[in-house]
């Protein structure tokens, strides 16, 4: 399951693949460049609406998928229950 951090950093990708800075987003788009700062950083816990509105201006959108659960094989267990 992504988090806050590996959205950000996708959502950053895709900004910067389309040439974008923050400032010409944040222009566009009626959002302050802090917020889109905190949502490349991990750190935005505002609205979806806000949320959603710089994600389409990178051209990436939100989708829901069914959650999956997997267990992990046996040559990851000694990573997992390492005594580090």
């Amino acid at each position: 399951m992504p988090n806050r951090n590996s959205l950000g950093l996708e959502i950053k990708k895709a900004r910067k693949k389309q040439g974008s800075t923050q400032k010409e987003i944040s222009t566009k788009i009626d959002i302050p460049q802090s917020t889109l700062s905190e949502i490349e950083n991990g750190r935005f816990t505002g609205s979806l609406d806000i949320f959603e509105r710089y994600i389409d201006a990178v051209g990436l959108e939100l989708a829901l998928v069914e959650k999956t659960h997997r267990f992990p094989d046996w040559d990851e267990l000694d990573e997992l229950f390492g005594d580090d």
